[in-house]
């Protein structure tokens, strides 16, 4: 019942309340990235959801259009913007996210959205991880976030897939405040300690 019907429940409601909420700080947010950036405040990106269907998920910009000579986007570290790292630290790019909850594509809880280029690298256990709506925070975000290897970020996912209550949703939740406030895990440069996924299984 909670998997399937009183989840989704939650989902909804808590987005649109969250939304009222943080109207004020999603504007405030959306002007200081467009005058860092130089133009749209939001990063908005390709991403399998529940069943692998194709969603595009919104979040804060927290990187500017920066390219080399030869018209090459720079490297992640390079185009992080200073507005943007504090959003980044602070997880306050995250926000916009709360509209993809709101229309069903996301939950609060459960397997990050991870690129679509990954599908193909997915052993079966791990595709599990697509039998439910991803989150924006999860189980392996409250057990390392970046700082754990693939196998074990992509075995947290699938163990929550599979144990999947309000019990382990509400443990998951207050951990995920308790991170946030002590920006405890927070990697700032994902691509410094965290190989893509397809170059690491080659």
């Amino acid at each position: 019942m909670y998997k399937l019907v009183i989840k989704r429940s939650f989902d909804f409601f808590g987005a649109l309340l969250l939304i009222l909420l943080t109207l004020p700080v999603f504007i405030v947010v959306a002007l200081l990235l467009i005058i860092a950036n130089k133009g749209t405040p939001f990063f908005i990106q390709k991403r399998p959801g529940k069943n692998e269907r194709i969603f595009s998920i919104l979040k804060f910009k927290t990187m500017n259009d920066a390219k080399d000579v030869y018209g090459n986007l720079l490297p992640d570290g390079e185009r992080l913007t200073k507005i943007g790292s504090v959003i980044r630290k602070t997880s306050l790019d995250e926000i916009p996210q709360l509209l993809n909850v709101l229309k069903g594509e996301m939950s609060f809880i459960g397997p990050r959205p991870l690129l679509i280029r990954y599908l193909p690298y997915y052993t079966e256990q791990e595709k599990k991880r697509h039998d439910i709506r991803p989150g924006i925070t999860g189980l392996a975000q409250v057990s390392g976030r970046n700082l754990l290897h693939w196998e074990a970020r992509l075995s947290k996912d699938v163990y929550y897939v599979e144990n999947l209550s309000l019990v382990l949703d509400v443990k998951i939740v207050f951990k995920t405040i308790i991170n946030v406030l002590s920006s405890k895990d927070i990697v700032i440069d994902p691509s410094s300690t965290l190989q893509d996924l397809d170059e690491y299984r080659k």
